[in-house]
């Protein structure tokens, strides 16, 4: 796309570098440091400003501040990281699926297929199984009887969506993800576990992107539910009748335990961990590697865990932890004795 074009499509303003017109040619995105003068790239941080005076880049989206520090043509805009999100789906270089089912492909015949789908080799399409417009399964999909997969949407290659469950409009499975295998439910008896057998589906909201090999539960009773907009990465698991409000982010290897409710708007960060049947207020965000084990009943960050040490002071840290309650209670008797001494020397 020529300059001109990207700066109409990002709603930016174009301030030319000297000797460079309107319609000199961007082909691809980079980073500040590996720029080429065929490229666009970005300044959001202004940690990285230092590599903005040396980029070799054909233009850099920045804001008004840095664009007279610019050695290269500049696309001024109010959030460059925005106008860069919006690029890369200008160059999104993945390629694009063919209408039409593949003749490996296995559709029952009590499946609905829009004409405007695509089906790729080796798909399994089960009975009352609905596929909407421009819906896209991909190479040795799964998706099980009665579920939906709504107008738009992706399966990546190997992603299974299994009986009984609803995808919206927009949404994306990264491969391997499995959208209503059974939740972890099961009853002791007699020293030996009886299985629960799971009746609820799963639904996923309009927008949702599930990343590779993450797994989203059905529900034991009601349907499991991620609302609109969410945002799941790669390995994490949401457990049975989990609720996430409606553009919500959780990063990878994050572990929701069985009916929690997380809030709109919240994130929650690398390996967090979310106990079963506890509330995350909307607007919250949880740092990486956090174990909330009680309900959050106000936005704000919280966070939880040890930073790393050397492997002794480690240790010795352990250990202490251990004996916080005898320390704590140790400081409450000194608090009141020496309160009881205060009195006597008033007296």
């Amino acid at each position: 796309m020529s300059l001109a074009q990207l700066a109409l499509e990002l709603g930016a303003e174009l301030r030319l570098a000297p000797g460079v017109d309107a319609a000199h040619e961007i082909s691809g995105l980079c980073t500040l440091q590996d720029g080429k003068p065929d490229q666009l790239t970005f300044l959001a941080n202004p940690n990285y400003r230092r590599f903005l005076k040396t980029t070799s880049a054909g233009a850099v989206l920045v804001t008004a501040e840095f664009a007279d520090g610019c050695p290269v043509s500049a696309l001024c805009v109010d959030n460059p990281y925005l106008a860069f999100a919006k690029a890369s789906a200008l160059f999104n270089t993945a390629p694009l699926v063919e209408v039409g089912v593949h003749p490996s492909a296995v559709i029952h015949p009590d499946a609905e297929v829009d004409p405007s789908a695509s089906i790729a080799a080796g798909a399994v399409v089960e009975a009352f199984a609905k596929i909407g417009p421009r819906a896209s399964v991909g190479a040795n999909c799964f998706v099980g009887e009665g579920s939906t997969l709504g107008e738009g949407s992706c399966l990546y290659a190997g992603a299974i969506l299994h009986h009984g469950c609803q995808v919206g409009r927009d949404a994306i499975i990264h491969s391997h993800a499995v959208i209503g295998a059974d939740g972890f439910g099961f009853a002791l008896h007699q020293r030996e576990w009886i299985k629960i057998y799971q009746l609820g589906g799963v639904q996923v909201g309009d927008e949702v992107e599930v990343g590779a090999n993450t797994c989203v539960d059905r529900g034991a009773l009601g349907d499991t539910v991620i609302g609109r907009g969410v945002k799941i990465d790669n390995l994490v698991q949401i457990a049975h009748n989990v609720q996430i409000g409606d553009y919500s982010a959780i990063a990878a290897c994050t572990g929701i335990a069985g009916s929690a409710i997380v809030g709109k708007h919240c994130a929650l960060g690398g390996s967090s961990r979310i106990a079963g049947h506890v509330t995350i207020a909307d607007g919250c965000q949880v740092t990486a590697n956090t174990f909330v084990t009680k309900s959050i009943d106000s936005p704000g960050v919280y966070s939880g865990g040890l930073p790393f040490a050397d492997s002794q002071s480690w240790r010795r840290n352990a250990v202490r932890f251990g004996q916080l309650d005898k320390m704590a209670r140790r400081l409450k008797d000194l608090e009141k004795q020496l309160a009881m001494l205060s009195c006597t020397k008033d007296e």
